[in-house]
């Protein structure tokens, strides 16, 4: 019998590869590349562990080169849905009664893989399915993924290990139960990090799962599936299937063992699938765990005494890095008049420098939005701010989808700080400033706390330790993750638990024990070591 008690240490993050001229890492990231780029992938469904082909096909094209396909996947119907939870359900007990330390030894495997011999592989599936750059591939694919599969080893070993006290003669523990039912994962196209964790964490604390992954992320995530094979993960308890998300949202929320939803996404999907959910309340086993992060119309709040160069960097970095595909994504600023000019003219230079192309060119900063449908939104912004008279174009303001869904780095200036992409979420390189009065500081952060109904990251430039914390004090509620001179993107697993409110989501805190906790159903036990033989209690006498 293993009856060992180990307690995962607290990792270190992984290291981030430069890419550098020159370097081993560059040279290898290439060859992934071209392997990739030179295959089309097949990808099938997955469910039980088996290959699953319906011959309804749709195919993976390159954001920066929309005629080239990357990959063409089978779609899922009902039928092949409902398989799949069957398949979750028949491996529930045997992977919930697994020991804690083997759920998670097979996830350690996991990132031992990744860190390294499908580094490289990974990272080009995220730069050629979801148009990132080298670095911002690096920091997603390998380096966050592994740091939410090591850290939340360690999440896990202090939750198991937190019990309460016992009084002589009983003992009192608590057992952290897995969710009785299956999990939905439903996954983004703008993290293949986030498209691992929404799984690996409901997994890890014993459950099992469905995997509905983004069509634009398919390549990547066709990949994670592999891995997870390799690293010994058992059939069933994770379960692929690309396709339509109306036709697996409708299967699983109509099942009474669905347990729960794990979501990134927009408000809009989350918000249909509470109301589903809602609807067949009175068909399931136990309330359901929903679990969402959604969207966002992050700030960066300047004060007088901030610096402006600074201010200018964290805009061009924090709006235009990913082309704005960011939950976190810079998208509104708030810059007081005396700095604007500095601030506008350092961003305008930075901007007229920033190279447009595809992932395989590595002096590009910005590639293509993910599709033809996000380009087109982010060009019909483009064109109401042009023609608003509440608007005007400071830099960029183009695009074209002739090779790739291209669109330049933008800023718009609104005259009116509630015009239309003040408020709107985009998702796109585009960013809208607001000038206020610098005698208006107090008036100006109340209207950045009420002009959106998201509430994810938010940024606050100053020097002035009085002006800084009285900006936090009036945004406290505006911003589930807030960076103190800083831009408002690149939470790291460990250093800052990610997640917001309002609109914005559930706050769950992926990355920090809070969002394990979500997937545990504890069980307190009382043991008592001489059970009463007399019902009476002492005070029961008609004697004083």
């Amino acid at each position: 019998m293993n009856n060992i008690i180990f307690k995962f240490p607290k990792p270190e993050n992984e290291p981030v590869m430069g890419y550098a001229p020159g370097s081993p890492e560059r040279a290898n990231i290439r060859k992934a590349l071209d392997e990739l780029y030179n295959t089309v992938t097949e990808i099938p469904i997955i469910i039980g562990g088996k290959e699953v082909r319906t011959n309804n096909m749709g195919e993976v094209v390159m954001p920066t080169e929309n005629k080239h396909v990357l990959a063409r996947y089978h779609k899922v119907s009902e039928k092949e849905v409902q398989m799949a939870i069957d398949a979750a359900m028949a491996a529930h007990d045997e992977w919930a009664n697994t020991p804690w330390i083997e759920r998670a030894s097979i996830l350690q495997k996991i990132a031992t893989l990744i860190s390294g011999k499908y580094r490289m592989l990974i990272n080009a599936a995220t730069m050629l399915g979801q148009g990132k750059t080298t670095m911002q591939a690096e920091i997603d694919s390998a380096c966050e993924l592994v740091d939410f599969l090591r850290y939340n080893a360690y999440y896990a070993s202090q939750i198991y290990s937190d019990q309460p006290c016992s009084d002589k003669g009983t003992l009192n523990y608590v057992t952290y139960r897995p969710l009785e039912g299956f999990i939905l994962a439903v996954t983004p196209f703008n993290f293949t990090s986030i498209a691992s964790n929404l799984g690996m964490s409901p997994i890890l604390m014993g459950n099992i799962c469905i995997w509905k992954p983004s069509t634009t992320a398919l390549l990547s995530n066709y990949l994670l599936m592999k891995i997870y094979k390799e690293a010994g993960l058992p059939d069933g308890v994770i379960n692929f299937l690309p396709g339509s998300g109306a036709i697996i949202g409708k299967v699983a929320f109509a099942s009474p063992d669905f347990a729960g939803v794990h979501f990134t996404g927009s408000t809009g999907t989350f918000n249909s699938f509470w109301k589903s959910i809602g609807e067949n309340i009175n068909n399931y086993k136990t309330y359901p765990k929903i679990v969402g992060e959604t969207g966002g119309k992050d700030f960066i709040f300047a004060h007088a005494s901030a610096n402006a160069r600074q201010v200018a960097t964290a805009i061009v970095r924090g709006a235009f890095e990913f082309q704005g595909q960011k939950c976190s994504a810079a998208s509104r600023a708030y810059i007081p008049a005396s700095m604007w000019p500095e601030v506008k003219q350092t961003v305008c230079d930075m901007v007229a420098s920033i190279k447009v192309g595809d992932v395989r060119d590595f002096s590009a900063f910005v590639n293509a939005v993910i599709d033809e449908k996000s380009f087109d939104n982010c060009m019909n912004y483009l064109e109401h701010a042009k023609q608003s008279p509440d608007a005007e174009i400071v830099c960029g303001g183009n695009g074209s989808k002739e090779m790739g869904y291209f669109i330049e780095p933008t800023v718009i200036l609104a005259k009116d700080p509630h015009y239309k992409s003040m408020l709107e979420e985009i998702f796109g390189p585009i960013i809208t400033v607001y000038v206020y009065d610098d005698d208006k500081y107090e008036e100006t952060l109340d209207l950045c706390n009420t002009t959106s109904p998201y509430a994810l990251t938010g940024a606050i430039f100053s020097i002035d330790r009085k002006a800084l914390h009285q900006a936090y004090d009036k945004l406290q509620y505006a911003a589930g993750n807030i960076y103190f001179n800083d831009k408002p993107t690149g939470a790291v697993v460990g250093q800052q638990p990610f997640g917001g409110a309002r609109a914005s989501g559930t706050n769950d805190k992926a990355g920090s024990y809070l969002n394990l906790l979500r997937w545990v159903s504890p069980q307190a036990i009382k043991e008592t070591f001489q059970p009463a033989e007399n019902y009476s209690y002492p005070f029961v006498s008609d004697k004083d």
